[in-house]
């Protein structure tokens, strides 16, 4: 069916790490079912490698089509498969999370490394949990009167269902006083707000600007303004140094990742044709590929930038990472983060999108292809009993450490990165938290013919 696709100028595409929890299975219709396998031989960024014979009779669900593909994108590099993302979903639940709009708690848990203690890692500000008072750090005692909090499947099935799919649950934390707090939880609905937390540290090596962005997603106006006003406040202060914390920031829209890049690049990236990114689609559509430019926003000319990342760390993160490579001394501490050097955009099908991965992206050294993740300057495990902007946080005190360094030993005199990976656990709650997010753009569109 080759051009057989409509393209229009103004797509909302996406680069996109999304929730992988099994969602009930659905039954498509032919029409739809076909329309996926064609649109994915077409634009599925290893469409040379899907077999020829592959048609609708296959295929009952959308998901159905999304999966078989994936094992089609074998990278010599890496000697697998790599992709893990395409998926599909209906419109109507793109809609609401692609907006930053949930209905749940509000509350993020992790298992602190090496141990069966349970810590609440990251709350919504307009949340239920938000708004009942609770702070990362605080640790989880018991769930609906049950104290069995261990890594066990059995008990992670538990707090899965209770934290991330009940309407109600009574959560007993004890709080770093070592007081006891018992508090019952209805989900609501909540629009998310980015930025978790902005400050300023005066530090022996001058005062170093700390910024927690969560997600890419949320309200269009709000993050405007609120990134102009963080960005204010730093240039304001004089800041030296910046930390970004994206070790939970599992993507969103392209656009605010873009944004966030133009403040944080220092003045290499001034003046024209600076190249943020490049899509590069596969051969059959090479004439889709994506330049992006840098439009500095800010006063700010800072030689180093230092991210906190985790294998929460994804997507739209990634790009903003690695965009910055080329123009400044990136480094990362913590672990190594996902690994989705590829991206995709919702194509209609009937009422629900598909997503086949259909480019890469490369930074302005055309460096990219990073699916084992972007490795750690620095090894630093997520210290899940502080809150945030705690300097003796364990990732935040190692940033620091390294800036503090800076003029009497580089970040690359500090101990060697080792190959750490998120405890398993967390690996799975994680999987079952993360809303559907991406890097979303608005430059294509696909649309049906049939």
């Amino acid at each position: 069916m080759k051009k057989n696709l409509l393209f229009f100028a103004a797509i909302m595409g996406l680069l996109f790490s999304c929730r992988k929890n099994d969602r009930p299975s659905t039954t498509n219709t032919p029409q739809e079912l076909k329309q996926a396998v064609e649109y994915s031989k077409e634009i599925y960024l290893w469409n040379d490698q899907l077999p020829a014979s592959m048609n609708a009779s296959q295929f009952s669900s959308l998901d159905d089509v999304m999966e078989y593909i994936k094992k089609y994108s074998f990278e010599q590099q890496f000697r697998r498969n790599v992709d893990e993302w395409s998926f599909a979903i209906r419109q109507s639940e793109w809609n609401d999370v692609s907006q930053g709009i949930a209905g749940d708690f509000g509350l993020g848990i992790f298992f602190m490394p090496g141990t069966n203690k349970l810590y609440v890692k990251s709350v919504e500000k307009l949340s239920p949990a938000g708004v009942a008072g609770i702070q990362r750090g605080w640790q989880v005692l018991k769930i609906d009167g049950v104290a069995r909090i261990d890594t066990t499947e059995a008990a992670i099935e538990a707090i899965v269902t209770a934290v991330f799919d009940s309407q109600e649950a009574t959560i007993t934390f004890k709080k770093p006083d070592a007081s006891n707090q018992q508090l019952t939880l209805k989900a609501a609905t909540y629009t998310e707000q980015p930025v978790y937390l902005d400050t300023v540290y005066n530090r022996p090596s001058g005062k170093v600007g700390y910024l927690v962005y969560n997600s890419f997603l949320g309200d269009s106006a709000s993050v405007v303004s609120n990134m102009a006003r963080v960005f204010n406040k730093f240039n304001t202060a004089g800041i030296s140094n910046m930390i970004v914390d994206l070790r939970y920031n599992s993507g969103g829209y392209v656009w605010m990742q873009e944004l966030l890049a133009n403040y944080l690049v220092n003045n290499n990236a001034s003046g024209s044709k600076k190249v943020m990114y490049t899509e590069n689609f596969n051969p059959d559509y090479q004439d889709f590929d994506t330049t992006v430019y840098f439009n500095k926003k800010s006063s700010l000319n800072l030689d180093k930038i230092y991210f906190l990342t985790t294998q929460g760390t994804a997507s739209a993160s990634e790009l903003l990472i690695n965009s910055l490579k080329p123009y400044m001394t990136v480094n990362t501490v913590g672990t190594r983060t996902d690994g989705k050097a590829v991206g995709f955009f919702p194509i209609e099908v009937g009422s629900w999108y598909i997503f086949p991965v259909s480019f890469r992206s490369l930074n302005a050294s055309r460096q990219g292809n990073y699916f084992d993740g972007i490795q750690p300057t620095v090894t630093a495990t997520d210290g899940l009993d502080r809150n945030w902007g705690d300097v003796q946080e364990s990732m935040l005190a190692a940033a620091l450490a390294g800036i503090d360094r800076t003029g009497l030993r580089t970040m690359a005199a500090l101990p060697a990165a080792q190959p750490v990976l998120m405890p398993v656990a967390n690996q799975k709650l994680l999987k079952y938290e993360n809303k559907l997010r991406g890097a979303v753009e608005s430059r294509r569109r696909l649309r049906s013919i049939y």
